[in-house]
């Protein structure tokens, strides 16, 4: 079906539509060949918590979206693909260009998603730079005098109990999806994350490049929640993990492509191989298409929009992902006050706003979502909380944007203290342990969470066996029977080149998995079809190498 609104075309304006396919037939990608559309770290975290690639990791059909940009004509370009929700984005000149894919047989649905009075991207990504000086040094204090400005905030969640214990968010990515990052990159306050090199992604998916630092300071103020790091003055939840800066929003307006935006930015940290996803964005009112006004308040289902399907999809992928529950907490003429989305998603931890007193914030949005699930799951301080100030200092603006990010960086450093654990488990510790698990309202949902209850309830963690510089690889049972087992510790976090041969010489397994430093969660190897015998393992990576003698009994 098409829908479609024939305007005339204003100069150099770009009218924005997302076209399904039917199928991802004839595609030159394969399951068994997952590295070439995931990284090795992705595909370590799908190992983990035992997540099988499936066919809607692979990429689109490269040929559709070539007939489709070939059959709109000059001017046609692509804005994205979509390989989860196996769907192209393309911006047109003339919005009457979309009719000549009417009753292709490859596509099975045209919607029209924004229109752009000036272009919105002609040209390919830009390259982006980083810092590579020395990392900063850190503190291990972690009292009121060294959090500063953020001890409130942190004191509020117990957050500080997870910095005690070291787990600062050291060996997590933290995707961020944002409107822009202005002075991100010039506040002093980033340098640990810059020096360090823990900006390991960025991009603009908007304007399809890689220039985040020029729309908006939005993110700027979200990311100091987590990232920022002045000790005796200012520090974030999680100063020392890894971080993916993304653009989705556009400034101007709210239009439905953003939530296109949003998917796919998405679909880019699971390739990257994030861990949390944070967005303080929500959506209930579009500026464009016209017609198209607000969201449905029955779409807020928790899986109907693009937003909400990115978040669910997200999380079956193996990921976290912490949403805003939004601002709408005060009345909208003809709805009032509700959850935006993709807040309202099944699977996301939906974050709500209180002030320094546990109130809720009278600002933050109300739920449940259309299908009657909790709605926002847990609340922050989003109300005279801290956050950097992109002309530098720092200031207190209010908002769900600002609660969601703290949680998200806690969530971390939650999941860095229990590496076996599930994005499941890390949102149902966090539930369980806040305030009002009890007693949930529309507007606190479960209340305020409390850190050192979540990292002692969760407590998934395994008791690693004695490693040392040289034993780092662990078969064990040794011999095995059905499966091989492996303990790992690695002495720095990179990829470990796994090759298992028999003694005749010949390569009967083989593996590569991006692998944390310290202990990691135990290394599944179906052996059901291996003979008994002597088997000669050999783990290589850049740091270290070791040979294993193993035995099938």
């Amino acid at each position: 079906m098409i829908a479609l609104l024939l305007t005339n075309r204003a100069t150099a304006s770009q009218f924005a539509f997302q076209i399904t396919f039917t199928d991802k037939n004839n595609t030159p990608y394969s399951l068994s060949d997952p590295l070439v559309y995931l990284s090795s770290r992705a595909l370590a975290r799908r190992s983990i918590q035992g997540i099988a690639i499936d066919s809607t990791d692979l990429p689109v059909n490269q040929t559709y979206v070539d007939s489709v940009l070939v059959l709109t004509g000059p001017g046609s370009v692509l804005h994205e693909t979509s390989r989860w929700l196996n769907m192209c984005m393309i911006l047109l000149p003339d919005s009457a260009s979309i009719l000549n894919l009417a009753g292709k047989s490859f596509i099975s649905n045209i919607t029209l998603v924004g229109y752009y009075a000036t272009d919105l991207h002609r040209n390919s990504a830009t390259t982006g730079t980083s810092s590579n000086a020395a990392p900063a040094k850190r503190t291990t204090n972690t009292d009121s005098d060294y959090y500063g400005d953020t001890w409130l905030q942190t004191l509020m969640v117990n957050g500080n109990f997870l910095n005690d214990n070291g787990y600062k968010g050291e060996g997590k990515l933290i995707a961020v999806l944002d409107a822009g990052y202005i002075g991100t990159n010039t506040l002093p306050g980033f340098d640990s994350m810059w020096f360090s090199g823990r900006v390991v992604d960025m991009y603009d998916f908007t304007f399809r490049n890689t220039e985040v630092f020029l729309q908006a300071d939005h993110g700027t103020e979200v990311l100091s929640t987590m990232a920022g790091y002045v000790p005796d003055t200012f520090v974030g939840t999680a100063p020392f993990a890894m971080y993916a800066l993304y653009v989705s929003e556009y400034n101007p307006d709210d239009q439905p492509l953003e939530l296109d935006n949003m998917i796919c930015a998405s679909e880019r940290a699971d390739s990257l191989g994030a861990d949390v996803i944070t967005e303080s964005l929500g959506y209930d009112i579009f500026d464009y298409p016209p017609g198209s006004g607000q969201v449905f308040a029955t779409d807020l289902d928790g899986k109907t929009t693009v937003a909400a399907k990115a978040a669910n999809i997200a999380t079956k992928k193996g990921m976290l992902f912490v949403a805003t529950a939004g601002n709408d907490g005060s009345p909208i003429s003809g709805w009032g006050n509700h959850i935006m989305t993709p807040g309202d998603a099944d699977s996301a931890l939906t974050i709500g706003s209180v002030d320094g007193s546990e109130d809720a914030s009278s600002f933050s949005g109300y739920g449940p979502n259309a299908a009657g699930q909790i709605k926002p799951d847990v609340c922050g301080m989003g109300e005279g909380a801290y956050t950097f100030s992109s002309g530098g200092g720092y200031t207190t603006p209010a908002g769900t944007s600002i609660s969601t990010p703290q949680i998200a960086g806690w969530a971390a450093c939650l999941w860095q203290a229990n590496p076996n654990a599930t994005p499941y488990q890390i949102r149902q510790a966090i539930i369980k342990c806040a305030n009002h698990y009890s007693d949930p309202g529309p507007q606190l949902g479960y209340g305020v969470p409390n850190f050192q209850c979540t990292e002692q309830a969760l407590n998934v963690k395994d008791t690693p066996p004695p490693f040392s510089k040289t034993i780092w690889v662990i078969a064990a049972p040794n011999p095995f029977s059905d499966e091989i087992k492996l303990l790992v510790s690695p002495n720095e976090s990179q990829d470990v080149q796994f090759t298992i041969v028999d003694m005749t010489g010949k390569e009967v397994a083989s593996l590569q998995l991006f692998l944390y430093q310290g202990y990691n969660t135990p290394i599944t190897i179906p052996a059901q079809e291996l003979p008994a015998g002597i088997y000669i393992l050999k783990a290589v990576s850049t740091t270290q190498e070791q040979v294993v003698k193993l035995e099938k009994s």
